[in-house]
């Protein structure tokens, strides 16, 4: 049977619980900004699955056109254009994960995006969650868009035989499996008809960086042209990105596809450039983290093993004058949208959603973190920056959730969308 990461774990008890075994209705890294991007691997709080987006299926992302053909109208911003695809208002979306709608109900919070978490190959994985293989995704999608949100979809395959071990990719027995999953869950998202999101393989692509030559992901082996959608592409890793790519567009051409870049193996610029050989900058969007753990978690004597790594300060300066801090973060973002190229949207994922306190660190469950409250109460900073959505929940078992931040989020998010939100750029 194949060893899941303690991330994977977590999503797959999570989302058991969530839909059961034949359907349902309900619903950084470490200290600082170097590490944004960091693996994360010690077990999400169990998002399950996600949805699609409306997707271009010529490839080459969602940039906006150019208005009317004879009126010289200013071109549609990518941002826009793909609020526009996914069905919802201009102005910077806000989404949910690891978390049941029923739960979100309770609160009277109406998310734009709900995330859930994809893990495993063959025996036991996400494929096998529902019936028919595969179901998951349907129900998944029906249920979130009966809630008046897009589905979003966290594919988290790669870490089938332990978080960092990439010994199988270029195994064609084991990357048969790995692609005719990816290619089920393309197929059910088309089946469902409705736009998707697909947050494609977070951690991956940093290990990939660490393990290949040179940090050279055209120079690392892979098993890809087997696959008929996948042909005509080389059999490295960079070719692995670019068939999630092809494969998305000629399977399910509504989804919208994202890449998470891994800073901890250089620059914002040196993994642009890594990341553009995997075909991240024809995607659709880009996905950004702030971290995946709440700051106080890691700040106690003795923190629970998910929150084991990283080095102090954890928790964010919110005046952003001392490191680390939100203007630096986004920097850090901001210089990869730009090496990367095509102008991507950027939707921030997997944001912790503690409680901000002046004293460090807090009980399990309810941890001090501010991102929640800077990010909701400052959005048009990461609406200007070409943000298409921010999307929070719980990174591990331990984490603050909306069931335990005493209502902050339900609080925060009816004050954002009072305000009308923060416009696209």
């Amino acid at each position: 049977m194949d060893i899941l990461s303690r991330r994977c774990v977590s999503a797959l008890m999570a989302s058991l619980l969530l839909f059961g075994c034949g359907g349902g209705s309900g619903g950084g890294g470490g200290a600082g900004i170097p590490l944004a991007g960091s693996p994360t691997g010690q077990g999400s709080s169990g998002q399950n699955n996600g949805g699609q987006t409306a997707g271009n299926a010529s490839g080459g992302g969602t940039q906006g056109g150019t208005g009317g053909t004879s009126g010289g109208t200013a071109p549609v911003p990518a941002t826009v254009a793909m609020a526009n695809k996914l069905g919802k208002p201009s102005r910077v979306l806000f989404g949910l994960g690891a978390t049941s709608i029923d739960d979100m109900k309770s609160q009277d919070i109406h998310p734009d995006i709900v995330e859930r978490y994809l893990v495993g190959v063959g025996s036991g994985a996400w494929p096998t969650w529902n019936s028919p293989d595969g179901a998951y995704v349907t129900y998944s999608a029906q249920a979130t868009d009966a809630y008046g949100a897009v589905p979003m979809f966290t594919l988290y395959q790669m870490t089938a035989n332990g978080e960092g071990n990439l010994s199988s990719i270029n195994d064609p027995t084991f990357m048969n499996k790995y692609w005719g999953q990816v290619r089920l869950m393309y197929q059910r998202i088309a089946e469902w008809g409705k736009p998707a999101l697909v947050n494609v393989e977070p951690d991956f692509w940093g290990f990939a960086a660490s393990q290949a030559p040179g940090r050279d992901l055209t120079k690392m082996a892979a098993s890809v042209s087997g696959q008929p959608e996948c042909s005509t592409l080389p059999n490295t890793v960079a070719g692995l990105g670019q068939c999630f790519v092809q494969m998305g567009r000629k399977v399910a051409p509504k989804t919208l596809i994202g890449f998470p870049p891994a800073f901890w193996n250089g620059t914002p610029v040196e993994v642009a450039a890594m990341m553009r050989a995997a075909g991240a900058n024809q995607a659709d969007f880009i996905v950004a983290q702030t971290s995946d753990r709440d700051a106080g978690c890691r700040e106690v004597a003795s923190p629970p093993a998910e929150c084991q790594n990283g080095s102090a300060p954890f928790y964010w300066d919110a005046t952003n004058q001392t490191s680390p801090n939100f203007h630096d973060n986004q920097k850090q973002y901001s210089d990869y949208r730009a090496a990367l190229g095509n102008g991507l949207p950027i939707l921030w994922w997997q944001t912790p959603m503690g409680v901000p306190s002046d004293t460090p660190g807090g009980t399990d469950q309810h941890y001090r973190d501010n991102r929640v409250d800077y990010m909701l109460t400052n959005t048009q900073e990461y609406g200007d920056m070409h943000t298409i959505g921010l999307v929070f929940s719980a990174g591990g078992s331990h984490q603050t959730s909306i069931s335990t931040d005493g209502g902050q989020f339900a609080r925060l998010s009816a004050q954002y969308l009072a305000r009308g939100g923060a416009a696209l750029k």
